[in-house]
């Protein structure tokens, strides 16, 4: 029985695969089968860490505010409220003036 070889079509999604896998070490970068497998695994990994920043951000954020004003009220965006704190603790200190008055 004469050899059958890989069509064109084959090869060409094998080798869009492993373009995806280049950066993997070892055999799932060379495997074609765990190659597929680690494959999924990095992009469930990317969809559920997508949520998971935004939840370390958030902490972050209350982190530094928290490290700068101990017991004030605020009622400001807390995004904002972190950026003042890294870049200028006078504005902030005079925000939480201004609030206890």
């Amino acid at each position: 029985m004469t050899r059958i070889k890989w069509g064109y079509i084959a090869r060409r999604r094998r080798k869009k695969i492993s373009l995806f896998a280049s950066s993997f070490r070892g055999a799932h970068s060379r495997l074609t089968r765990t190659i597929t497998q680690q494959r999924i695994r990095a992009l469930v990994s990317v969809h559920r860490d997508r949520d998971r920043k935004k939840r370390d951000f958030r902490r972050l954020w209350i982190t530094r505010i928290n490290a700068v004003i101990r017991g004030v009220g605020l009622l400001l965006n807390r995004k904002i409220l972190a950026q003042i704190a890294i870049s200028n603790r006078n504005c902030l200190y005079m925000i939480s003036n201004e609030i206890r008055k």
